[in-house]
């Protein structure tokens, strides 16, 4: 029952961001945020949105860059969760990157940036990180979103990757795995992160991850399956 329950949840979430949010707010989902909205904010959503400025990131199969796209999704979290009693902290809300003024080489401002990043997310208290980026590979076969995760963070990540499974591609078999080689994921000292949320390189999912509705049920299944995180966490502490 649980599980259908929060199936239910996730359905009236998305159909209800379609609509511009005027139905989406269950009260059972406003039931469950009290807990985790409650005690003076207590966790802090920290949103990434990959690369930036210089380095736009992956390039799609129609040109477009990764940063770009990076942004709306992050754009459109940083909106969903207030709505959801969740405080929000972006590391960017426009195309550029973090890194220090006197960087001057492309190898420069790539290490500053990510070092700051970390430093950015490490000094929010009680932070959670939920990193934005898109996939890409040579063969154009490949699509499906994919959760990497900071030590000890699977079980936030498997929440995640049920959601955006169940909600955007019931065909998805990819499984969420330990980001071993991301330095930003292996450097934070809070819970978070990584969502690679499809192929560039896939002219089919290219195409949805440009459109408005899709970044928008991206967005809610992300929002949704982190907040059932937090409530989990905030039963358990209690």
């Amino acid at each position: 029952m649980a599980y259908l329950k929060k199936n239910y949840l996730m359905i009236v979430l998305i159909f209800a961001s379609a609509i511009g949010f005027s139905l989406w707010l269950s009260d059972r989902y406003s039931r469950s945020t009290e807990a985790f909205s409650s005690q003076e904010q207590q966790f802090t959503v920290v949103l990434d949105a990959g690369h930036g400025g210089e380095d736009g990131g992956a390039v799609s199969c129609t040109g477009v860059h990764e940063s770009e796209i990076n942004l709306e999704i992050s754009n459109r979290l940083a909106d969903l969760f207030p709505l959801l009693g969740v405080r929000v902290v972006c590391l960017r809300t426009e195309d550029k990157s973090v890194y220090d003024p006197s960087c001057v080489t492309v190898s420069e401002k790539k290490v500053s940036d990510l070092k700051n990043r970390v430093r950015m997310v490490n000094e929010i208290p009680n932070g959670i990180l939920v990193s934005i980026h898109q996939n890409e590979f040579p063969e154009a076969k490949y699509s499906g979103a994919q959760v990497f995760y900071a030590p000890g963070c699977e079980a936030l990540a498997e929440e995640v990757q049920q959601t955006l499974r169940l909600g955007l591609n019931p065909s998805n078999n990819r499984q969420c795995k330990s980001a071993d080689n991301i330095y930003l994921m292996n450097h934070i000292t809070c819970p978070g992160i990584l969502i690679e949320c499809g192929f560039l390189s896939n002219p089919d999912e290219e195409a949805k991850l440009r459109q408005p509705d899709y970044q928008k049920r991206l967005a809610v299944c992300i929002a949704a399956s982190v907040c059932q995180y937090l409530q989990k966490e905030t039963n358990d502490e209690v």
